[in-house]
């Protein structure tokens, strides 16, 4: 106000006005600045501020209308007037009127071209007529003229960052916070940006900014909340999210995203409460309602399986599809849902929608580059059965890399056995996707080997900013991941027949055998306990039989266990042998298990014990009795490799189809049965006859030495195979394409 006055009285009208108006855009009800502003431009053909504070009067209101209607009777009489026709603008852009917005924030330019909040408001205006190179420019104009005009930067970052241009829009936001610290918005977008390109940490800071000067931000404490998660600060995320609750109790994401951290803390129950929280509250939320059957399926609950009919829709497709898996067996279904996930987890990338091809220099060497990309690189299922892989990979033709993105762990066993058979051992948890990106394509490689797809902990989108020029999905997934990043699928002709590549956006890569590695030298710690140490009957003539399966709970359907139940009944003295995951399950399958007639102590229920150790006790089970929707997959090879007979339904999806690949490629074909009704009467005819199951167990005794299945050097050179075709026919400018290695 003193340095309006001073230009005032030394005749500086257009800095005293700017000064004058800049005190109103901080302080609108500053009379004594209205007032002063009035006077001045009373000299300046503006309207008496009687007249004026009516119109003004009117904006503050919310009538818009009125205060239109006063402006247009006044810029009649006061054609030069700045301060109308920029009112006039601002009612107008408030009603939506943008063409006649516009002309009035050009009027009011002219008027005072030194007008920054015009110049702001015109570019709006610009922007809502999605004339955005136009507001583009009207906002770099505002910046070069006002360099500390906040607004101007935020709203700019906003016009890019719906353009997709990401890393000026972030530019824009942190320009706007180093302007004006305390500008909650920008810090709260600044967060989002950092989030998107993979910057937790600094994403983290930006949200915990906004909450800090707007403890009530509920959006800001969900998106932090989202951050802490990936990174693994399980509590931390746990209480952003009751900080968002807090703000905000109905807010349906901090909600369901609350249920995903208590999962993560073994409250499945609490887990389970709150995602049907959330779809009560928001009956259109479909993904709130498939995690709570997924996450029922894991404590075996099945009183609501009727509702995943309800689960589709555009809601549902942020879900990773491997929650969908074992509540119908349907590749077309499932290849639906991957697309739908895909286009919302890749989107367009945080680079914009194209991304380069990678084209290495060929290496000094002449080894073709491989990089396998998983976090799952420690004592995991997927690594008993590809630690074998890494070791027979032929060193002389092939650099191998494996590139680690899980959470923080100590090192173990397995992930030191690993580091000695590769080339490198790249730790990228703490990279953005962007600058993984960077690191594969300076490491030259040629193909990059995804070993997640849609499961817990997947990183898969950084393929979608191309670390390599070939791609490919093996292993992790068993589907389709929906998105042209993938450029290949590894397969085999039983797990995925022909025909079956309708449903894959990949292309098909059908190995001889089976697709599944496995590792011949995993040692079997030979269990020297009793059955009884089990909680297993002993042996007993005809009596004691042990049907068992160790496949994750969520995989437990009502059908199969319907089939189990009536076997228990028809074999006398037998008990089912289940892996102990959590204690609700244990009830649920007990309380079922009784609505069947079948006593529930007669289902053992085991708990988890190393590797070597749970391979030697599954000498104390008799058959090995698969899931149908999602199959037996480590658990089957598990068994097989000990010896116990696995029986599997052969479905329809891959995940359904994986265990009959397994008992093909052991030699046990007769194993793998097409329907229901034959894979009870099997298991009800091996159960009474001891000579045939003693028979097959002595082939598969046999055949382990022989068969494709554990072969584990044969595999390597089949899937090295693989490579040096998709490696061919990208050098020779070839597009990817299905094909069989024999």
């Amino acid at each position: 106000m003193i340095k309006a006055r001073g230009a005032a009285r030394r005749g500086e009208t257009d800095a005293a006005r700017a000064l004058y108006r800049e005190a109103l855009d901080r302080f609108p009800r500053n009379s004594r600045a209205r007032a002063a502003l009035h006077a001045l431009e009373a000299a300046n053909a503006n309207p008496p501020p009687e007249q004026l504070d009516a119109m003004i009067a009117a904006y503050h209101a919310g009538a818009m209308d009125e205060a239109v209607r006063h402006g247009a009777r006044l810029t009649e009489q006061f054609p030069q007037s700045f301060t109308v026709h920029n009112l006039q603008g601002a009612a107008l852009l408030a009603l939506g009127v943008l063409p006649a917005a516009e002309a009035a924030f050009r009027r009011a330019i002219a008027a005072d071209p030194d007008a920054a909040a015009c110049y702001n408001n015109l570019a709006i205006t610009l922007r809502r007529q999605n004339r955005t190179l136009e507001a583009e420019s009207i906002y770099r104009t505002v910046i070069d003229r006002h360099p500390d005009y906040a607004d101007a930067h935020y709203n700019l970052g906003n016009l890019l960052d719906l353009a997709g241009r990401a890393k000026e829009a972030e530019v824009a936001f942190a320009a706007t916070v180093k302007i004006d610290p305390s500008y909650v918005e920008a810090h709260y977008n600044l967060g989002n940006l950092r989030a998107k390109r993979g910057a937790r940490g600094a994403a983290v800071d930006a949200y915990r900014k906004a909450v800090t000067l707007k403890p009530d931000h509920a959006n800001a404490y969900n998106n932090m909340g989202g951050e802490l998660l990936l990174l693994d600060r399980i509590d931390e995320a746990l209480d952003a999210y009751d900080h968002a609750l807090a703000a905000e109790p109905e807010n349906t994401q901090a909600i369901a995203n609350r249920g995903k951290v208590l999962v993560l803390k073994g409250a499945l129950p609490d887990a389970i409460a709150a995602f049907r929280h959330a779809f009560a509250i928001d009956p259109d939320d479909r993904s709130a309602l498939l995690q709570a059957l997924f996450e029922e399926a894991h404590i075996c609950d099945w009183r609501h399986r009727d509702q995943f009919a309800l689960t589709d829709g555009p809601s549902a497709a942020a879900v990773q599809p491997f929650a969908t898996l074992p509540f119908l067996d349907d590749p077309e279904h499932q290849y639906r849902r991957s697309l739908a996930c895909a286009a919302v987890k890749f989107g367009a990338g945080p680079e914009g929608p194209a991304q380069t091809l990678p084209d290495p220099e060929p290496a000094a060497d002449g080894r073709t580059r491989i990089g396998y990309f998983s976090a799952d690189f420690h004592d995991h299922a997927t690594m008993y059965l590809m630690s074998g892989l890494f070791r027979e990979h032929d060193r002389a033709r092939f650099d191998i890399r494996l590139y680690s993105y899980g959470p923080p762990r100590e090192e173990d066993a397995s992930r030191a056995e690993l580091r000695r058979h590769v080339d490198a051992f790249t730790e990228i948890g703490h990279l953005t996707d962007a600058q993984v990106r960077d690191l594969a394509r300076d490491d030259g490689l040629d193909i990059a080997v995804d070993l997640k797809g849609y499961t817990r902990g997947t990183r898969s989108t950084m393929f979608g900013l191309r670390l390599a020029p070939v791609q490919v999905s093996h292993m992790g997934y068993p589907g389709t991941i929906g998105h042209p990043c993938i450029d290949y699928f590894v397969a085999d002709a039983v797990a995925l027949p022909p025909g079956g590549e309708a449903w894959f956006s990949e292309k098909i890569v059908r190995l001889a055998g089976c697709y599944q590695a496995n590792d011949d030298r995993r040692v079997i710690v030979p269990d020297h306990r009793s059955r009884a140490d089990w909680g297993l009957p002993e042996r007993d003539g005809g009596r004691g039989f042990v049907f068992c399966c160790f496949n994750h709970t969520y995989k437990i359907g009502p059908a199969e266990f319907a089939i189990w139940m009536r076997l228990l009944g028809e074999v006398e003295g037998s008990v089912l042998w289940l892996l102990r995951s959590n204690e609700w399950a244990e009830a649920n399958l007990r309380r079922e298990a009784a609505a069947r007639g079948i006593d529930p102590a007669r289902l053992v229920f085991t708990k988890g014990i190393p590797h070597g150790e749970h391979l030697g006790r599954l000498a104390h089970a008799d058959l090995f009795l698969d899931t149908f929707n999602v199959n037996a997959h480590t658990t089957a090879s598990d068994a097989l490799w000990a010896g116990l007979p696995v029986l599997t339904l052969t479905g329809r999806q891959f995940a359904a189809r994986v265990a009959t690949s397994l008992v093909h490629a052991v030699g046990l074909p007769e194993m793998a049965v097409a329907d229901a009704a034959t894979y009870e009467t099997t298991a009800l005819a091996l159960a009474g006859d001891p000579q045939r199951l003693a028979s097959l167990r002595g082939r598969l005794a046999e055949n382990r030495e022989t068969a494709p299945l554990f072969r584990t050097r044969d595999y390597t050179r089949r899937l090295e195979t693989a490579y040096v075709e998709m490696q061919r026919r990208r050098l020779a400018g070839l597009t990817p394409d299905h094909f069989a290695v024999d």
